[in-house]
C-alpha cells in the first residue's frame, strides 16, 4: 500500500509540473546575451526578452520597487550590517524580481595589491564558494565582479583577476552572465579591458550629472559593445556648485526628480542598439554628504519625488499619489546659492513655497546639522552628523543660528498624508 501511494504522488507531482499548476516558478533560469529580431542587443530570460528597469538596492523596500514597476535590481556586496545574498535573492523572488548580483572586488584604494598572488587567489576561492552557493536561485539574473573597480587603481592587474573570476563562474555557472562596473569610461581602461578582460559578457558604466554625456563619452573610450547603466540618479556632489568655504550645494528633490527623467531620456532611451538597461541609485537611503543626496527614501522610510520620476520613466505614467514638490526654500530671503554668513545665535528665517499635486495637507519638518565632516569617497562609509536643531512647523519658521561657529545646514521635509516627502537644504556659515 506505502509503495501504490508513494507511485500516486509522484504520478501528481510529475503531472503538475507537465500542466505548469505551480503558482510561482522555482527553477533557475537561462539568461542570454543576444540580438533581437531589430538587430538591439539584449538580455533574453527563459527566451524572453529582458530589458532591465530597476534600481540599486541593498536593503530598500524591495516590495515597493516591484509596486512602483520594477523588473529587477542591483546590489553590491555581502557584508556586515547588510542584508545576505540568500535574503535578498529570496526577497526577489517573492516580488518577482530578478537580481544582478554584486561580488565584492577589493579595490586599490582600499589597500588592496593585484601583484599580491596569494591575496589574489584567496579573494578567487571566496567569490567562487559565493557563486557556488547562490548559482541556482531563481531570481538571479547576473553576477557584477566588483563595483568601480577603475577608480583610484594604478594598477590595471585587478581587470585580470575579475577576467579569471568571469572565466571561473561561466565553468561553474552555465546559466548567467558576467559584468563589472566602471566609475565613467575612459580609453586607458578599456583598451586594457579588450585584451586582457574578454570573458566578461558586457560592461558596466556607472555616471551621475555627467551622463548627458554617456554616448560620446563611451565613443571616445572606443566602447563598441553590449552595455549596462548600473548607476545614475542624483548629480554627483563634485560636479555641483560650491559655497565659498568650499561645500557642495545639493539640489532639491523637485530638481532631482526632472534630472532623472532628462537623463534617462538622452542617455538610456537614446540607445535601443547597446544599452542592455539601468539601475538608477539607489532605492534605499544613505548618508553621503548629507542624509537626502543619494537616496531616493529618507531615513523614516518616506518616499521622495524621484520615486515618483522613476515610477513615470517604467510605466509611462505617475502613481496615482504623487509626492509634495517644492517650487522655492529661502532662509532670510536668500537661496543656498547666496554665500549665507551669519553670526552666531542670529535670529532667522526660514521660508519654502511648496505644493501638493492633490491638494492634501502637509506637515513641515525642519533641522539644522552640521557639515558632514566624515566624508569618503567612491560611495565608501560616511556617518551622519548628530542633528543640532530639529522641529515641526509650518511653511515659515522663526529659527536661531547655532552659537558656535561653522558650517551648518537648514534642511526642510514636506510631507502629504501618504508618508511622501519633498526635501531641500540651504548651507550657511555661522561665524563667531
Amino acid at each position: 500500500m506505502k509503495k501504490l501511494i508513494t507511485v500516486l504522488l509522484s504520478a501528481l507531482v510529475m503531472l503538475a509540473g507537465a500542466c505548469n499548476l505551480s503558482p510561482e516558478k522555482d527553477s533557475v533560469s537561462k539568461v542570454e546575451l543576444k540580438k533581437n529580431a531589430l538587430e538591439q542587443f539584449r538580455l533574453y530570460v527563459d527566451g524572453e526578452e529582458f530589458f532591465a528597469k530597476g534600481a540599486g538596492c541593498e536593503g530598500g523596500d524591495v516590495a515597493a520597487l516591484a509596486a512602483h514597476g520594477a523588473n529587477s535590481f542591483r546590489t553590491w556586496m555581502d557584508q556586515e550590517g547588510h542584508p545576505s545574498e540568500q535574503s535578498v535573492l529570496d526577497e526577489a523572488q517573492k516580488h518577482g524580481l530578478k537580481v544582478l548580483m554584486g561580488l565584492e572586488v577589493g579595490r586599490e584604494r582600499h589597500g588592496h595589491d593585484y601583484n599580491d598572488e596569494a591575496w589574489v587567489k584567496e579573494q578567487f576561492d571566496t567569490i567562487k564558494a559565493k557563486v557556488l552557493r547562490h548559482k541556482d536561485h531563481p531570481a538571479l539574473l547576473a553576477w557584477v565582479i566588483g563595483n568601480e573597480i577603475n577608480l583610484g587603481a594604478e594598477n590595471l592587474k585587478v581587470f585580470d583577476a575579475v577576467n579569471d573570476i568571469s572565466i571561473m563562474i561561466h565553468e561553474v555557472d552555465e546559466n548567467h552572465l558576467t559584468t563589472f562596473t566602471l566609475a565613467g569610461i575612459g580609453k586607458r581602461e578599456v583598451d586594457y579591458i579588450k585584451q586582457h578582460c574578454t570573458d566578461v559578457d558586457f560592461l558596466s558604466i556607472q555616471m551621475y550629472g555627467d551622463i548627458v554625456n554617456l554616448g560620446t563619452r563611451i565613443e571616445d573610450a572606443g566602447w563598441e559593445g553590449p552595455y549596462m547603466v548600473t548607476e545614475w540618479g542624483a548629480t554627483g556632489h563634485w560636479e555641483v556648485a560650491r559655497t565659498e568655504w568650499d561645500v557642495a550645494i545639493e539640489p532639491t528633490s523637485q530638481e532631482k526628480a526632472k534630472s532623472f527623467i532628462e537623463r534617462y531620456q538622452v542617455a538610456i532611451e537614446a540607445d535601443p542598439v547597446y544599452c542592455l538597461g539601468s539601475y538608477a541609485f539607489l532605492w534605499g537611503q544613505k548618508q553621503e554628504r548629507t542624509p537626502t543626496w543619494y537616496g531616493m527614501f529618507l531615513e523614516n522610510g518616506n518616499e521622495t519625488e524621484t520615486v515618483d520620476a522613476m515610477h513615470y520613466i517604467w510605466n509611462g505614467s505617475w502613481p496615482e499619489n504623487r509626492c509634495p514638490t517644492l517650487d522655492s526654500f529661502r532662509l532670510d530671503g536668500l537661496t543656498a546659492y547666496d554665500n549665507i554668513r551669519l553670526k552666531a545665535g542670529q535670529p532667522i528665517t526660514g521660508e519654502v513655497f511648496a505644493r501638493d499635486h492633490e491638494g492634501d495637507p502637509m506637515e513641515y519638518r525642519w533641522e539644522i546639522l552640521p557639515e558632514s565632516t566624515d566624508l569618503g569617497w567612491g560611495g565608501d562609509f560616511e556617518s551622519r552628523p548628530e542633528t543640532f536643531f530639529n522641529a515641526l512647523g509650518s511653511s515659515s519658521m522663526e529659527l536661531q543660528a547655532p552659537e558656535i561657529p561653522g558650517a551648518y545646514r537648514l534642511f526642510i521635509y514636506i510631507t502629504d498624508p501618504g508618508n511622501k516627502t519633498a526635501t531641500a537644504n540651504i548651507p550657511f556659515l555661522v561665524e563667531a
